[in-house]
């Protein structure tokens, strides 16, 4: 829009002011100076004819020019990201308020530099407490050599000690106690594989200490136990060590719990299956493997708890065999006396194996069934408790090793009915009987 002239009446009525006065007679430019000094020339222009109004606009103009101090021309638009301001090193009046704030903070700041100065120099003087922990050491051998027949009684020490402070931290300050007591058990269960191939049962294979023995770390990811370790040593002789399908022979070192044991724990599915169709077609092999006399002494007791009732039944039946004459009476004793036994003998084993056991009976079996305790079992496991003095003492392992070969029968007819070998299902005729 181009700039308004000036009114031809302010001339023509002879304004001499505005005649005489050079600025106001020429055109003045409309773009912004650079300096101090504010243009008049739309300034002096007004509705009014008074000839007053230039001097107004002059004098207005002059105030407003002192009331600003510094303008400030309009700069060129930039491309790109906009620069940061910068903050000014020397603060103006509109900053008074800032500064203040500004320097009553520095006070604090360097207080606070003090204050840490000052505890770095205690901490510096004062001397660091440091806590010496020693580390135990090993127990002595009291006169007692360490032997791969025998558990010396340092690594029973060992296990009770272990019981009482089942913690990682312990067991970590107690590694090298640790470290003799498991070479201990190692060399007594490497020496007593040798001799359950060489004299128990030959099926057995060599195998590495790693696949028989069961570490003492326990598994608490499921279980309300929070304890990290198991306070026993243990190991696992089958067919194919510690895992697998075969019925093993088992033995437990724990101070005031140790025994020696057998059978299959927990059998899967299809092995159980396999397990109850024996029991069911041939019971008389379930029999003869149970009333076995060595078994039977070692794991069930030798049917004691039968006696009294076998000799009350056995009067009340033969009564009823008077015919038969004095021999034929004696032979029905006898004979209730064994069926008692019997009887009693499969109850101390479904007894020994009540747990996890069914609480009904299972699916495809007659509640009725002669061998429905049998039937409903879940585990099929003997075991017999040995002082520890056993495991101890020279020609302990002896008899650890009669108790394995009283097991041999046991395993063996279990393992002919999870695993059979070629052959192993051909039954005798007394197999069918009874």
């Amino acid at each position: 829009m181009p700039p308004r002239k000036r009114k031809a009446a302010a001339i023509a009525h002879g304004d001499h002011d505005a005649v005489s006065t050079p600025d106001s007679s020429r055109r003045r430019s409309t773009r912004v100076s650079s300096s101090a000094k504010k243009s008049h020339y739309f300034e002096g222009d007004s509705d009014s004819d008074s000839p007053e109004a230039p001097a107004a606009a002059k004098s207005n103009s002059n105030s407003n020019s002192k009331a600003k101090a510094k303008p400030t021309a309009a700069k060129p638009r930039q491309r790109g990201r906009p620069k940061k301001a910068k903050v000014d090193e020397y603060p103006d009046e509109d900053g008074d308020e800032d500064d203040e704030d500004a320097y009553h903070d520095e006070p604090v700041e360097t207080q606070n530099n003090e204050e840490e100065s000052e505890d770095d120099d205690d901490s510096a003087s004062s001397p660091n407490k440091v806590t010496f922990i020693p580390i135990p050491k090993l127990r002595d051998l009291n006169g007692v050599a360490y032997s791969p027949n025998t558990i010396h009684p340092n690594t029973l020490l060992f296990l009770a000690d272990l019981r009482r402070n089942n913690k990682r931290s312990w067991l970590k300050l107690h590694d090298a106690e640790y470290r003799r007591s498991l070479s201990d058990w190692e060399s007594y269960a490497m020496s007593l594989t040798d001799q359950i191939i060489s004299s128990c049962d030959p099926t057995i294979p060599e195998l590495p200490f790693r696949d028989i023995n069961f570490r003492i770390y326990r598994d608490i990811r499921f279980s309300k136990d929070p304890t990290p370790y198991k306070p026993h040593y243990s190991a696992s002789w089958s067919r194919t060590g510690r895992k697998g399908p075969y019925a093993c022979y088992y033995a437990h070192v724990e101070p005031g719990k140790c025994f020696v044991g057998g059978g299959l724990w927990h059998p899967d599915g299809p092995a159980l299956g396999r397990l109850r169709s024996s029991i069911d077609e041939r019971p008389g092999r379930w029999r003869r493997v149970l009333m076995d006399k060595t078994f039977k002494e070692s794991f069930l007791g030798g049917g004691a708890g039968a006696k009294g009732k076998s000799g009350q039944k056995g009067m009340g039946k033969g009564k009823k065999k008077k015919g038969r004459g004095k021999n034929g009476v004696e032979e029905g004793e006898e004979e209730e006396d064994g069926l008692d036994e019997e009887r009693a003998v499969i109850k101390a084993f479904c007894a020994a194996n009540a747990e996890n056991a069914l609480k009904t009976k299972p699916k495809g079996f007659d509640a009725e069934h002669r061998d429905i305790e049998l039937l409903k079992l879940r585990n099929f496991t003997v075991g017999k408790k040995l002082p520890d003095s056993v495991f101890t003492s020279e020609g302990g392992q002896e008899q650890v090793l009669n108790v394995i070969r009283a097991m041999v029968p046991f395993v063996t007819h279990l393992n002919r009915i999870v695993m059979p070998d070629p052959g192993d299902d051909d039954d005798d005729s007394e197999d069918e009987e009874a």
